[in-house]
């Protein structure tokens, strides 16, 4: 039986994409497409949400790419403009859950811990939540097994109790390996059908 509810935030309760910012930077989507697959990757943002500063980050990448530097300082400057907002047919469910009372909600999310504040400012739907492990906080990331064990251990939760939805395979399989029950995300609609289907859970 699910007593415990884990949800992941970006890209499950909360649009981002690094593309909704260079998208008004560059002309064309092969632009955008180049400069997040080879300067402002996605290996290099998970960084910071793993406890790199921002400002060594981008001092790291200007140095490499100095010819880059205005695009490369624009992706932190401007980042609250890559959040899309909520995703509502997520918090939703997410809503519902929390009227139930019928299980205890957490959040687990890579996020670096000096843009964690926007999102808490922004989002009131994160009040729900008995307690939010932040990745950038505690110097570990999803899909290192420590941060399944952390936020099991914090909040004295028993893995197989627990059910962990995220948008990300790797980190599925990884709380898979610990012996959490585990939503792999793709849309709100499929997170219904899944909640009710696989484990008679209806919102």
């Amino acid at each position: 039986m699910v007593k415990n509810i884990i949800f992941d935030l970006g890209r499950v309760l909360i649009g981002w994409d690094p593309k909704y910012l260079y998208r008004k930077i560059f002309n064309t989507e092969e632009e955008v497409e180049w400069i997040l697959n080879n300067i402002c990757t996605m290996h290099w943002n998970e960084i910071q949400d793993g406890g790199r500063t921002i400002k060594e980050a981008n001092q790291l990448l200007i140095k490499e790419y100095p010819e880059w530097e205005k695009q490369i300082l624009t992706y932190y400057d401007r980042w609250s403009e890559m959040l899309s907002g909520p995703i509502y047919g997520s918090v939703d469910i997410l809503l519902s859950l929390e009227h139930q009372k019928n299980h205890a909600l957490y959040a687990l999310t890579n996020w670096s811990a000096e843009l964690f504040p926007i999102a808490r400012s922004k989002y009131d739907f994160l009040n729900i939540f008995k307690g939010i492990l932040v990745s950038g906080e505690e110097n570990l990331k999803k899909p290192d097994p420590a941060i399944y064990e952390l936020i099991l251990s914090r909040y004295q939760l028993e893995a197989t109790a627990t059910l962990f939805i995220d948008d990300s395979l790797r980190n599925i399989e990884a709380a898979d390996r610990l012996g959490l029950k585990v939503i792999h995300f793709i849309n709100p609609v499929q997170l219904k059908e899944d909640l009710k289907n696989r484990f008679d859970i209806l919102v």
